[in-house]
């Protein structure tokens, strides 16, 4: 399902246009502001489209002789080896810097339990990026048992757990608000919040879990014919009123799993399209290739901005023109970096280690699946 790949490659691109535009930081003035303000939920939007992604590409390629064992190795193979070399590189970088470390921020970044942990320093530490993978490790882990469980589910009631999830997606940050504690930090979008709240919302694993069940829970839905046809671009439009909604409302509720109400439409569309042969912009060739780098470009592109900025315009007072071909290289760096990856590290460990070599008794996938190649793109 080649637009799938496509899409991953523009939910990287909207992580990265968070990044260039927060703060100022490679864009100043009065287009700093105006950029800052449409980009501000771009990369929320960016990590809830991977969660959803996740769940639904594992649950529609999942194989009638699999097991939980070799899921879990698959998984390891897909995201370690990148992550181990990110983890690195961060190293390296903090070290040229001159920056401390701590052994908790770099010992739960290293074996990605960093987001279970309510500490302001320890979720973003080391390669921020990686506090996703801690989550995207805590999926994996209960992705057997899920499984089993939605296959027992009727469609009915697939509908109504589709809809319990929705409502937690909202409910979550009520609870953040009202039940959640902490000291107050300044003032973020208008709203005085502690930090424990935004974990809560936003790092904290069982939380974000919402998004890739409802990703599971899709897919069943489209396996049984039950998920009603929806062609890309009522999907895309579906997504863009979806993220406009979210940039007005309060900090809380637009950088958690509330942007899975607007794009899970778009997931499903876009397998659809490519499903029955539609209409779909996301399958050209370059897309494509641009999506199977798109995991090693959002694992490295944080590392190349936040340096870049620190070394080259922190340091002076480049001009905008400046700082806009600083961010221009930064971006260049990031994809070459990725291509790297993704050649040497990333493709080789998946095709020697995820490859099935027994036949265990199985995990109860949907059904046989002839799009073996799918999940290899997730």
């Amino acid at each position: 399902m080649p637009s799938l790949t496509g899409l991953r490659f523009i939910a990287a691109l909207l992580v990265f246009a968070f990044h260039a535009t927060w703060q100022g930081k490679y864009i100043s003035g009065s287009a700093g502001e105006v950029l800052g303000k449409i980009f501000a939920n771009s990369g929320s939007f960016g990590v809830t489209f991977f969660f959803v992604l996740s769940g639904f590409v594992l649950t529609w390629s999942a194989r009638p002789n699999d097991t939980a064992p070799r899921l879990w190795r698959r998984r390891l193979v897909k995201i370690f080896p990148n992550h181990v070399a990110t983890f690195a590189l961060a190293a390296v970088l903090m070290l040229i810097a001159a920056q401390p470390f701590a052994f908790l921020d770099t010992f739960a970044s290293l074996f990605l339990i960093q987001a279970w942990i309510p500490d302001m320093t320890v979720p973003t530490a080391m390669n921020p990026i990686s506090w996703s993978l801690s989550c995207e490790l805590f999926f994996y882990l209960c992705f057997p048992a899920l499984l089993w469980v939605l296959n027992r589910v009727s469609v009915r009631m697939l509908w109504a757990l589709a809809g319990s999830l929705a409502a937690f997606t909202v409910l979550a940050p009520v609870i953040a608000q009202y039940m959640i504690g902490g000291a107050p930090l300044p003032p973020i979008a208008g709203s005085s919040l502690t930090f424990e709240q935004i974990w809560f919302v936003y790092f904290f694993p069982p939380v974000r879990a919402i998004e890739f069940v409802l990703g599971m829970v899709t897919a069943r839905l489209m396996r049984e014919g039950a998920w009603p046809r929806l062609a890309m671009l009522p999907a895309l439009l579906i997504a863009a009123g979806g993220y406009a909604v979210n940039s007005n409302l309060p900090y809380l509720y637009s950088v958690g799993g509330m942007a899975a109400l607007w794009l899970t439409p778009l997931v499903a569309a876009a397998a659809d399209a490519d499903r029955h042969g539609m209409t779909s912009r996301f399958r050209g060739k370059t897309l494509v290739r641009l999506g199977e780098l798109s995991f090693a470009f959002y694992m490295v592109h944080g590392l190349i901005m936040t340096y870049a900025h620190t070394w080259f315009v922190a340091s002076g007072d480049p001009s905008p023109s400046a700082r806009a071909g600083i961010l221009l290289v930064a971006f260049v760096v990031s994809l070459l970096l990725a291509h790297v990856l993704f050649t040497l590290i990333e493709s080789p460990t998946v095709r020697r280690f995820a490859t099935a070599r027994l036949q265990r008794p199985s995990l109860t996938p949907v059904a046989p699946v002839p799009q073996a190649g799918l999940e290899a793109k997730e």
